[in-house]
């Protein structure tokens, strides 16, 4: 049950948040081989925030809180997938885009019906 929360320092329109969770949830369930429906999405916008290395133009940060145990290339494949979303849809620079993952055991993960199981690579999509 990943969380994946989004923080801008800009103003997003529902519409774009909504189309940015949906874009989210299919890269998170293609990249991290799982699937859709258990994936929560969080868009809060006009954020502070500050980032040393940061150019002129919006920031865009992703906290990815997920079950332990994918490789650091599925991360690394899923965190360039979003920064390229967050790029090409809201025009963030390259180096104000920032994914820090926080990886779980799965029944640290829960909702209100489910406690989250462990994750393994023969999970269904």
């Amino acid at each position: 049950m990943p969380l994946l929360a989004v923080d801008a320092d800009f103003e997003i329109p529902d519409a774009d948040a909504d189309a940015l969770t949906e874009r989210l949830t299919e890269l998170y369930s293609d990249h991290m081989a799982t699937g859709t429906g258990h994936v929560a999405v969080a868009v809060r916008d006009d954020q502070h925030l500050s980032l040393g290395r940061a150019t002129d133009g919006p920031l865009l940060f992703l906290q990815a809180d997920v079950r332990e145990g994918r490789s650091f290339d599925r991360r690394r494949a899923f965190a360039l997938a979003a920064m390229d979303e967050a790029r090409d849809r809201f025009g963030v620079p390259e180096p104000n885009l920032k994914v820090a993952f926080t990886e779980h055991a799965g029944d640290d993960l829960m909702g209100y019906d489910r406690v989250g199981g462990a994750w393994s690579p023969e999970e269904d999509a």
